[in-house]
């Protein structure tokens, strides 16, 4: 009789649970039985380890085998449990020292050839034996740059089972032959999930995204005033205008002003598309803010997160710290739309299925965008619009009146006038001009809020804002007066109170004052209250 024992990791979501691999050998027919739980895909390694095991040179011990996945109250699937199964089978036929595998987690996809083939969500397994006090990990040698941003954690990369089994037992090291140059390799293919290339708009941000420059917006000095607040405070934006007046320009050009991730931001976003099968090829962590922009034809699933079995995030977690642009947004399902009131007062969503309770990150910045009508042109003078005022009304009511109301900044972008587009007026600003701006923002607002566990405006509660960090005496007469005629609900004016801090932020005043107030109604209500758009903002 044998026993040995390893570790691996199932992923829940975005978290992951240590699971110990237990392998018992005993007198008897041969035969393998797996039990803890395993998933069709988890139930198939049976034959991809034994085809391994023998193709790497080992012997298949001809007893009866029982390999055990525990705890066996968790689900687990996937096929990252392979090596650790394949060791601890070698450890129960006593080829390699049990006592030697048992504070070791593998991760691993184990081809019927012998190789280690990379497996999805390495990150946050590894983030999950780190936090259960394991010093040693086994990864796929593609995927060890990855399982190295974990500090405290000793990472092997191995390409193949025959490497293993000679670092286990102090047995020279074999020499896998290299791919030949110029061929894909093969074995990146476990990283992404078919469907997630470029131009599906379900991507992370990219130095090429980051490249687009704002100076290329063509006028819409309110809509870009708007951008620059939202991005200091992340503040969710609603811009309406008619079509090609440059919405989607400026919702692309957002997540390139935004400041870079912190280390422990891009941990978080790292690991969501880790598991996503989104990480960018030769980039294991993400620092710039993702940018996610699903089509309108999106299912609730699809865009909160779901899927069979355990959820899988959707496009609300891959745009965490990042921006969510929703484009032609009446067109999206009423119900998928009001999916996202949850996640944007809370910033996590959590998914109950059958199979378990998952709780996925979803802290982003909305932004969404609208045609005033079916046809496009409701405001626009001097081009009449043929949709009936009952059709109009129809379009607008898409859109909720409770998704809006958690909606801090709207804006009507208005045509581009021609002398506007022959480059009569004035240029508009760059992106590293504004970028500059928004991080000095962020970076008062860091400062007056460090030790509460707040980054940015937005997070900040309104009792909060009212009682510690008030604003000037009488600064807030204008939004109370709405609050009592019904133009802002309470939640409303919270907000109002929030974005008059980032504008406040923007033009270096210690407190917001009444101008700033103004300027945050203006951005809230779209209605005229006196005060320039570009008021410590844009000039």
């Amino acid at each position: 009789m044998g026993f040995a024992r390893t570790c691996s990791v199932a992923l829940v979501g975005v978290e992951g649970v240590v699971v110990e691999v237990q392998a018992d050998l005993e007198p008897g027919v041969a035969a393998f039985t797996l039990v803890g739980l395993p998933d069709k895909s988890l139930t198939e390694s049976r034959d991809r380890v034994r085809a391994a095991v023998v193709n790497s040179g080992g012997e298949w011990p001809q007893k009866k085998l029982t390999v055990g996945l525990s705890p066996a109250s968790v689900p687990k699937g996937g096929s990252g449990f392979d090596l650790a199964v394949a060791c601890a089978v070698l450890g129960a036929a006593e080829r390699i020292d049990p006592r030697v595998l048992a504070d070791i987690v593998m991760i691993g996809e184990l081809g019927l050839d012998g190789r280690v083939r990379p497996v999805r969500g390495v990150l946050p397994a590894v983030l999950a034996a780190a936090d259960a006090g394991y010093e040693q990990v086994v990864v796929p040698e593609c995927t060890a740059a990855e399982a190295s941003l974990v500090p405290g954690v000793s990472v092997l990369g191995v390409r193949s089972l025959r490497q293993l089994i000679a670092v286990l037992t102090d047995e020279p090291v074999p020499q896998e032959e290299p791919d030949e140059p110029g061929r894909p390799d093969p074995m990146l293919a476990g990283l992404c999930v078919p469907g997630t290339g470029v131009g599906t708009g379900l991507g992370g941000a990219t130095d090429d995204a980051h490249a687009l420059d704002l100076a290329d917006v063509v006028g819409q000095a309110s809509a870009r005033t708007a951008v620059e607040v939202a991005a200091a405070g992340a503040h969710h934006l609603f811009l309406q205008g008619p079509p090609g007046a440059g919405k989607t320009m400026l919702a692309e050009r957002l997540p390139a002003i935004l400041p870079r991730l912190t280390r422990e931001e891009s941990l978080e976003v790292t690991a969501v598309h880790s598991v996503a099968g989104m990480l960018p090829p030769g980039k294991p962590l993400v620092d710039l803010a993702p940018y996610c922009a699903p089509h309108h034809s999106a299912t609730m699933q699809s865009l909160v997160g779901g899927g069979k079995g355990l959820a899988r995030p959707g496009a609300v977690s891959l745009a965490h710290r990042g921006v969510l642009f929703l484009d032609e947004a009446p067109e999206f399902s009423s119900q998928t739309l009001d999916s996202l009131r949850q996640p944007l007062e809370s910033g996590h969503v959590v998914i109950a299925r059958s199979a378990g309770v998952v709780r996925l990150p979803a802290k982003f910045l909305m932004v969404l965008a609208a045609n005033p009508c079916p046809c496009g042109r409701h405001t626009l003078l001097g081009d009449g619009c043929e949709c009936p005022a009952s059709v109009v009304r129809r379009y607008q009511a898409r859109l909720s009146g409770p998704l809006l109301d958690r909606v801090d900044l709207k804006v009507e972008v208005e045509a581009v006038t021609r002398s506007e587009l022959a480059g009569y007026g004035t240029k508009g600003e760059s992106t590293r001009t504004v970028a500059d701006r928004v991080r000095a923002a962020r970076e008062r607002a860091a400062a007056r809020l460090s030790g509460t566990g707040w980054r940015t405006n937005s997070e900040v509660p309104g009792h909060a804002l009212r009682t510690r960090w008030p604003a000037a005496p009488g600064a807030l007469d204008a939004a109370e007066l709405d609050l009592e005629r019904g133009f802002l609900t309470a939640r409303g004016l919270d907000r109002v109170l929030r974005v008059a801090w980032t504008v406040a932020d923007l033009a270096g005043h210690d407190r917001p004052c009444a101008q700033d107030v103004a300027l945050a109604l203006q951005l809230r209500t779209g209605i005229s209250r006196g005060v320039p758009m570009s008021l410590g903002v844009s000039r």
